[in-house]
């Protein structure tokens, strides 16, 4: 089962103040391997082994939307129980799917969506997939354009829950961007502040050295949920604050 990972919320932090591209310059290497292992020090290196289940942590990822893991976990574990192929729970009514999904919260909507996901994939596989188009082992051996594309054609998948699948899938260097992550690299001056979900993911995806896509994103995440609150960060505890731009604006 794909439960007990760090969950991840779909909103993108944003900032009042905006930066415009023309006057961003993107951190250099060096700072950002400094945050890297500050982090690291903090927070320890997150052992996460990749499962090869992409269509289970699409759904886990849908699941995971404004609820907290707990509730995720109990919606997944139910809907699996329930329905425990992806041809039921794609066929059955939507009020089978609302009613097995209601503790993740949004059941409404999630059962919605899930539904069509699992339609496109039926309508629209990948070449040469007919046969079994919940198959998505492809992706390991695909390029990350190739793999993201397909994704992001799906019905309310973004760039943040494409990340997931092929990060938590297949260990690919694609970084979720959630609400935790954009804030804390707008704070420390690795993002653009005013940058959109798609720039904030291209330039996470640039800014992370080889290998390092799971680390950081699980590490920004436990500091923007344990340090960097978003109205009242604990600067005072924080092992960043003296390479932090923003702290001046909680002080």
């Amino acid at each position: 089962m794909l439960t007990g990972r760090v969950s991840v919320s779909g909103r993108v932090a944003t900032t009042e103040k905006t930066i415009p591209r023309a006057h961003w310059k993107r951190p250099s290497r060096d700072r950002v391997q400094r945050i890297r292992q500050k982090l690291a020090d903090t927070y320890g290196l997150p052992h996460m082994p990749p499962h090869r289940r992409p269509l289970d942590e699409l759904i886990l990822t849908v699941l995971s939307q404004s609820t907290n893991d707990r509730n995720r976990d109990v919606a997944y574990l139910r809907l699996r129980e329930r329905l425990p192929t992806w041809e039921l729970v794609r066929d059955v009514p939507n009020a089978e799917v609302e009613e097995a999904i209601r503790p993740g919260g949004i059941s409404k909507v999630k059962s919605k969506r899930i539904q069509q996901i699992l339609t496109a994939l039926t309508e629209h596989p990948r070449e040469g997939h007919e046969a079994d188009p919940f198959d998505l082992s492809w992706m390991e051996e695909a390029s990350l354009q190739e793999s993201r594309d397909f994704l992001c054609a799906l019905p309310g998948v973004g760039r943040k829950t494409t990340a997931c699948v092929l990060l938590f899938s297949y260990g690919i260097q694609d970084v979720p961007v959630d609400t935790h992550v954009g804030r804390v690299g707008t704070r420390l001056g690795l993002l653009r502040p005013g940058a959109g979900a798609e720039e904030q993911h291209d330039e996470m995806c640039e800014l992370m050295p080889d290998g390092s896509a799971l680390e950081f994103h699980v590490n920004l995440l436990r500091h923007g949920r344990r340090i960097c609150d978003a109205q009242r960060p604990k600067c005072d505890q924080c092992v960043l604050a003296r390479m932090c731009p923003a702290r001046k604006e909680f002080q």
